[in-house]
């Protein structure tokens, strides 16, 4: 079958290159095809995650080298880059200040029967154990 040969390059193009417009191309079908065969193909879904992963692996691993290799160059954004993600002294730190004032308003005495009394009708007081000036929010 036509399609399950296009699925097979289409696996094979992405381990080489993670862009799906590119695998498209090189396959000869609309990128949108293979996002259709996804949708409806859990076994193909599968096989295009994982030759993504290994590209993508594929990919940093070279980004990587080159990064070494510029590092090398005394490229000094190379060097600068690769010491701000790699060594804690140069990571970019971020200093938040501030301060927090506490305070507390006693509720009126009008507003402490109203609590009182909704926590009662909620059952969550006993009326007795607030009628006693001791008792108040």
């Amino acid at each position: 079958m036509k399609a399950d040969k296009q699925k097979k390059l289409v696996i094979e193009q992405l381990r080489k290159t993670p862009i799906v417009q590119v695998v498209a191309e090189k396959v000869g079908i609309h990128r949108s095809t293979i996002y259709r065969w996804k949708a409806s193909d859990a076994e193909f879904s599968e096989a295009v995650d994982e030759a993504m992963d290994q590209s993508i692996s594929l990919v940093n691993d070279l980004a990587e080298s080159q990064l070494i290799s510029a590092i090398k160059d005394k490229n000094i954004t190379a060097i600068i880059y690769w010491l701000k993600n790699h060594h804690k002294t140069y990571e970019t730190r971020v200093r938040v200040t501030g301060s927090l004032k506490h305070s507390v308003n006693r509720l009126d005495d009008e507003q402490n029967e109203l609590v009182m009394k909704a926590l009662t009708k909620a059952g969550l007081l006993i009326e007795e154990e607030y009628t006693n000036d001791d008792t108040a929010i």
